[in-house]
């Protein structure tokens, strides 16, 4: 395990290089000049030109990129061209929004998919099987954002339950924070659980039919006990490569989401940098999401070595 965290570390050094880079001279190329979107329309072409000279994007792109590097080489991610906040403490401040939604998202799609395909996996060939496979091709083509809506017309307006919009940091109560996640995280989280559940089923179907659960099951022991302790153990390595991609989906999906129900996350960060064309919040951005990502499928590439004991011992 600990060569698989070293090399999962230093496989993400040349990653976000690679990704910052690219990020940064495809931003060059956009076309988007910032100081003209602060000076405005009216702005004489020498009030331009000053506002460029006070950013520095009137230098070359090859020493704007050496300068940005160099400080984010040192922690220092530059600042909004228009708000002039610190980028890495802007970044900081949203991160919590966002992991918080992504692990609610998860949790919906655990909690929902794995039983459901366990479920479903024990009644193979059955209606309800059919019936929860069907769902599951519903969720997995339903769009997030249209599910959120359908979400807040229902529990939020119709039955006032749960607030419609805005996120309520832990701090003023955890019943505030958990009610401003719930429509949001159902959202995410629905699409993950159909995906979860296909999975779920498809590995346990393989698993029930091996020689071993036969053999339990003829020594008497109890079916819940090997469906649960010998089987779902075998089948959730397969599960955990999915939940790993989901996770990923997840914190895309989460930018959507965040616009849709007004949570100041990283997705409304970049929303907002983008329309803007806000070159150091976009850098920051991305790098900050590839490192999350990075770190992420680490954690999950640990939880797969320790479900199969092949990988620990390669």
């Amino acid at each position: 395990m600990l060569r698989t965290v070293v090399t999962r570390l230093l496989a993400m050094i040349p990653l976000v290089f690679v990704v910052a880079t690219a990020t940064f001279f495809l931003g060059q190329l956009s076309g988007v000049d910032p100081a003209e979107n602060i000076v405005g329309p009216d702005a004489t072409a020498e009030q331009v030109a000053a506002v460029r000279a006070e950013l520095g994007l009137d230098k070359p792109a090859l020493v704007q990129y050496r300068e940005w590097l160099g400080g984010v080489l040192q922690g220092d991610f530059g600042s909004s061209v228009y708000t002039k906040a610190d980028v890495a403490e802007s970044l900081w401040q949203a991160l919590p929004v966002t992991l918080s939604l992504t692990v609610g998202g998860l949790l919906v799609g655990l909690v929902l998919g794995v039983p459901s395909g366990i479920w479903s996996a024990l009644r193979a060939g059955r209606p309800s099987d059919r019936g929860v496979s069907l769902l599951a091709t519903v969720g997995q083509a339903m769009p997030g954002f249209w599910l959120g809506l359908l979400l807040i017309f229902a529990f939020a307006i119709k039955l006032p339950w749960f607030p419609a919009v805005g996120y309520v940091p832990p701090s003023a109560g955890p019943a505030l924070w958990f009610g401003s996640l719930v429509l949001p995280s159902i959202s995410l989280g629905l699409i993950a659980a159909a995906a979860i559940s296909r999975q779920t089923r498809s590995s346990m179907i393989g698993v029930l039919q091996q020689e071993y659960v036969r053999t339990a099951l003829a020594k008497g022991l109890s079916k819940r006990r090997v469906v649960f302790k010998h089987a779902l153990k075998n089948a959730a390595a397969p599960v955990v490569t999915v939940v790993s991609f989901q996770v990923t989906a997840l914190l895309g999906g989460s930018i959507v989401i965040e616009r849709l129900f007004a949570m100041p996350g990283l997705g409304s960060l970049a929303i907002n940098a983008v329309l803007r064309r806000d070159p150091d919040v976009i850098q920051g951005f991305v790098v900050f999401t590839v490192v999350i990502v990075v770190v992420v499928n680490m954690l999950l590439d640990l939880s797969y070595a320790w479900l199969n004991p092949k990988v620990r011992s390669a």
